[in-house]
């Protein structure tokens, strides 16, 4: 027989309508059944308590308060009996066991209200449990569906995750760009608040990269496709943030420990004390009352809606463990440039010992242009704009020192002091004192020789970030100890952004492995420690450090996989956020343990002075469940105070 799924045809109009009307009624019992069941056993209870109270038949009203008992407690029992197989004994297996209890001894209002109070909890729970993990359905809920494909003169409507590497997508006005590439065509204000957390739109024309999941409020592209489907920076970022929220924490993983051994603990006592009192309805109320379900949650809930709420704003924490790790950060080490600075260094001027200012400076850039690092670029835009550039060969990068190449057939070596003295070459008192004075006013300077002789030197200036004035204060105000910059640039030019910051404490010329050593000698001390840097030339001592943090990750795959915590925006402003989250996940959590074991003791003394019974313990034990969570639910309205304004 045919499914009548997907049926068009008229004379099978009206099966195709019953299908449809039966996938609605399970889509809804599947998404209210806890309501449902809850409902029925409440009713059930009522009716029973109103036939007992006007005496119309006691038998009846057992009858009911037992039904109440199987209708809640039926999913109660079977999933004790899957944990139970598993070797898993928790607080469904201790209610099943007082519900049972007290219907076989007769105590049926005692067993319907238990079960019903924790059918009612386990509801409100998952709907309470449910918004903390809205950031991550929100997040969802803005993937992109489909592409708009141009492949010639044609358009077609595609599925995003079809797109392939190198496909023509237009995106309109209001339209979510579904992959991640590069402008070819167009100008529009992008909303990159799924990746980066920022709510301004950004301005977006040819050349600029673009990511999936960001909206195009007004204007037109045409984006050449890098990436598309799982591979986007926006499926990672769910990925993560999904794995982030499985993850869990080591204080989580000792309550969980502890609650194993407890909870079997607990059966013993509760048949200990039957058996010594006599009174099954006290063992049956201590069984229930001591349950760890509280302690449990305590930890597991604020961390998934502390990860939730960083997720909106732009910062991934890749877990619990490293949630509670930058809770306690003590000192934050920085690299200086793209970090501290803009990372837009610029070519402030230059002093010549040899030749011509554009001779010196197109054969810096023959070199240059073959590096990567930040400062190369401006020396070959100033360049450029001298002439053509001529070739080099024979190129050699040497880390913290600077690059050297073969132009014209001699040796053209750019970089620092201690490059210079490697290859032998005398930097004379004139030379340094004008050296001297420009970085005092925190200008790098890079020394151009060919052969043995210094062509002159150029100076650059990296123009530190507007949010890195308020840094320090910021991060200090939130509780961390020291702020420490690190920068391969000499010690006059460290110490003039360093006054500028307001850092404690810097470390100039410094080589990546020498970085790593910092790292490593701050942890020694016994400091929590936490290295910012861009998540790529910084990983050894990101690595190195208790939390690695990259910033400015947005479509980096190397920072988004290697560090702790990412931050998706290119701005200093989402690191005290970020820490002073995760401080307050810490203390919710504290909070939330210490609740929960006060709630167990009280509870338990309640009952040893038999002012708590079967049904009362029941409702303070799911009162402290939702409470736990209600606190947990504070994280997710977190934001971090605004700065003091800056005086002067």
């Amino acid at each position: 027989m045919t499914s009548h799924a997907g049926c068009t045809c008229r004379h099978r109009a009206a099966g195709g309508s019953r299908c449809n009307h039966l996938a609605v009624l399970k889509n809804w019992w599947q998404s209210q059944d806890k309501l449902i069941i809850t409902s029925v056993s409440g009713l059930l209870i009522a009716a029973g308590w109103s036939v007992g109270r006007f005496g119309f038949s006691p038998l009846l009203a057992d009858l009911l308060m037992v039904s109440a008992t199987v209708v809640a407690g039926y999913r109660i029992a079977m999933s004790a009996w899957h944990a139970l197989r598993f070797r898993v004994l928790g607080i469904n297996a201790l209610v099943t066991l007082a519900a049972v209890g007290a219907t076989v001894i007769g105590e049926y209002w005692e067993s319907a209200v238990v079960t019903f109070l924790f059918s009612l909890g386990s509801y409100l729970e998952a709907r309470t449990l449910d918004k903390t993990r809205d950031a991550l359905r929100k997040l969802m809920e803005l993937a992109p569906q489909v592409a708009h494909v141009r492949k010639g003169e044609e358009e077609a409507e595609v599925p995003a995750e079809e797109v392939q590497k190198g496909d023509l997508v237009i995106v309109r006005p209001g339209e979510k760009i579904p992959v991640d590439g590069k402008v070819v065509k167009g100008q529009a204000s992008v909303n990159q608040a799924a990746i980066t957390g920022e709510s301004l739109a950004v301005e977006k024309t040819v050349g600029d990269p673009v990511f999936s999941g960001t909206i195009n409020e007004a204007g037109y592209l045409e984006i050449e496709t890098e990436r598309s489907g799982e591979d986007t920076t926006f499926a990672r970022i769910i990925e993560l943030v999904e794995e982030a929220q499985q993850e869990k924490a080591r204080s989580q993983q000792l309550l969980e420990n502890f609650a194993r051994y407890y909870t079997p603990g607990i059966i013993a006592v509760s048949a200990l004390t039957c058996l010594v009192t006599k009174n099954p309805i006290t063992a049956l109320t201590l069984l229930v009352i001591a349950c760890p379900g509280a302690l449990v949650i305590a930890t597991p809930v604020s961390i998934v809606a502390g990860i939730g709420n960083a997720a909106r704003q732009g910062v991934l924490i890749k877990g619990g463990e490293h949630l509670e790790r930058a809770g306690k950060i003590q000192v934050v080490v920085l690299d200086k440039t793209g970090t501290l600075t803009q990372g837009r260094p610029q070519v402030t001027g230059c002093w010549v010992n040899r030749g011509t200012e554009a001779e010196m400076l197109l054969k810096a850039a023959a070199v240059e242009k073959l590096s990567e690092h930040p400062l190369a670029k401006p020396v070959v835009e100033q360049a450029a704009e001298k002439g053509r550039v001529p070739e080099a060969t024979d190129f050699q990068l040497l880390p913290g020192h600077g690059v050297m190449a073969m132009v014209a057939g001699k040796k053209v070596c750019v970089g620092n002091r201690r490059l210079m003295r490697e290859q032998g070459i005398a930097i004379d008192a004139l030379i340094e004192e004008r050296m001297a004075a420009e970085e005092t006013a925190g200008r790098t300077a890079a020394i151009v020789a060919e052969g043995q002789e210094i062509l002159g030197v150029i100076f650059i200036a990296d123009v530190p970030r507007e949010d890195a004035v308020t840094l320090v204060s910021r991060l200090k105000r939130i509780g961390v100890e020291k702020v420490v910059m690190l920068t391969g640039d000499n010690q006059r030019t460290a110490r003039a952004i360093a006054d500028q910051l307001g850092i404690d404490e810097f470390r100039a010329e410094m080589l990546p492995e020498e970085k790593v050593a910092v790292v490593k000698s701050l942890r020694q001390e016994g400091r929590v420690v936490a290295m910012v840097g861009d998540g790529i030339n910084d990983t050894p001592a990101m690595a190195a450090a208790d939390v690695g943090i990259a910033m400015g990750a947005a479509g980096t795959d190397v920072a988004m996989e290697t560090a702790d915590l990412v931050l998706m925006a290119d701005r200093l402003s989402k690191l005290p956020y970020a820490i002073g989250l995760s401080r307050q996940t810490l203390r919710n959590i504290k909070q939330n343990v210490t609740f929960a074991v006060l709630v167990v003791l009280v509870l338990l003394l309640g009952v040893i002075g038999e002012a708590v019974v079967l049904a009362s313990g029941m409702l303070a034990h799911e009162a402290s469940v939702l409470l736990v969570i209600l606190n947990a639910m504070r994280l997710l309205k977190y934001r971090e105070a605004p700065p003091a304004p800056v005086k002067g």
